[in-house]
């Protein structure tokens, strides 16, 4: 038997080995389009290489995937972060989960994991050839042939295609000729910049928890830290949102109104309380003498000053300004005019149609013999090692269907 894995990735080698191990006869070749393989787990978290994360329940790890979530629950099933974990440290990889649940090697060096694939595709002897990038798929009677922009063409008896993400919508084309129904790709996982830089000279200020939310006609809301950069947001908590929010985000043409909740633990009345209480207890104090509920002082300041009450004292505040000072805390709106690429972490939401891909085979539907993994697919996550972790098992399940 012999089998073409397209793209040199995550899901295409674990694919390619996933082959050779469950059919150590099989004839495999890896195309990738560039002359590069591995390149993003070369540069993911930071070139530590993120692997995996380390959460156990599978109901909670699919949660954090804004499209293909439903259908990861039997992915992860067959095939998920522990397995992952067990594949790499059986094969001498040293891991290490951080507080976060985050899983690296012990190396801190994505080029750990870069050898540990290299050494089993040549232990496979698993044949790469670079900068083959496939133009056209054509089935035979018993087969496909795999015709490439070079010109070339080779004859397969089944193809995984794992060529990840892409921006444009024309670079599926020949996937399009298969039969398969395309999802429009948009950016996934980026930060905002600010129509107004409210917060300037603040950059660098993190907060660790704070509801971010869309108050366009559909109320998207996420959770998580907010990270103050020059002329714009980011942190985890608004690169999660921007992942669930992609397709809105999108059609607003990145300009839109953001709403932060700075004290989400809170509700309004509790705010106005402590407030309050502060007025009775410490009335000649002005409001920007200390952070008094809590966030770092520089930023309570700014808020006090975007507010005209940075001089104020607790003694000047009525009911009515409490109310409004706490309505500003809670649903504090910022305009954004636009968006910045988190290169690192650069991911797509869209690709091939979930509908038509069979999830405990990653065979298609509408073409059999063809295999999908990894990120063609219209499945996205957000950081934490979760992208990486839908490459690994979509192309282990699809490797060890194409081998068995």
């Amino acid at each position: 038997m012999k089998a073409a894995v397209l793209g040199g990735g995550a899901a295409g080698f674990f694919g390619a080995i996933g082959i050779k191990e469950t059919n150590p006869g099989a004839e495999v070749c890896i195309f990738e389009k560039s002359d590069k393989i591995l390149s993003k787990v070369k540069i993911s978290g930071g070139g530590r290489c993120n692997v995996t994360n380390a959460l156990s329940d599978i109901n909670e790890f699919v949660e954090n995937y804004p499209r293909g979530k439903k259908e990861l629950i039997s992915v992860f099933t067959q095939f998920g972060s522990r397995e992952t974990i067990d594949w790499f440290e059986v094969r001498g990889v040293q891991l290490k989960t951080e507080s976060d649940n985050r899983v690296f090697p012990t190396s801190d060096n994505s080029d750990t994991i870069i050898e540990c694939l290299l050494k089993e595709t040549q232990k496979q002897n698993i044949e790469i050839k670079k900068n083959y990038s496939p133009e056209k798929i054509y089935r035979k009677e018993n087969g496909f042939v795999l015709h490439f922009k070079n010109g070339e063409e080779f004859e397969f008896d089944k193809i995984l295609i794992s060529t990840g993400g892409n921006s444009k919508s024309e670079s599926y084309n020949w996937i399009k000729l298969l039969g398969h129904t395309i999802i429009e790709p948009v950016p996934s996982l980026f930060t905002f910049i600010l129509s107004q830089n409210i917060f300037e000279g603040l950059e660098g200020i993190s907060v660790p928890g704070v509801d971010i939310i869309f108050t366009d006609e559909k109320k998207i809301r996420q959770q998580g830290s907010l990270l103050i950069t020059h002329g714009g947001l980011s942190g985890f908590g608004i690169l999660k949102f921007s992942a669930f929010a992609a397709r809105e985000l999108v059609e607003k043409n990145y300009k839109f109104t953001l709403s932060i909740n700075w004290f989400p633990g809170f509700k309004n009345e509790h705010l106005f309380d402590k407030i309050t209480k502060l007025r009775k207890s410490i009335p000649n104090k002005t409001l920007s003498s200390a952070s008094y509920l809590g966030l770092p002082l520089r930023l309570w300041k700014r808020i006090l000053e975007l507010n005209d009450i940075e001089n104020k004292k607790f003694i000047d505040l009525s009911n009515q300004k409490i109310i409004n000072f706490v309505n500003s805390l809670v649903e504090h709106k910022i305009e954004i005019a636009g968006k910045n690429t988190n290169k690192e972490e650069f991911v797509t939401a869209g690709g091939v149609c979930l509908k038509e891909v069979n999830f405990k085979t990653m065979e298609s539907k509408i073409c059999p013999g063809i295999y999908f993994a990894g990120e063609v697919l219209d499945i996205d996550a957000v950081t934490g090692g979760f992208n990486f972790q839908s490459a690994w098992s979509t192309g282990r399940i699809a490797g060890m269907s194409i081998g068995s």
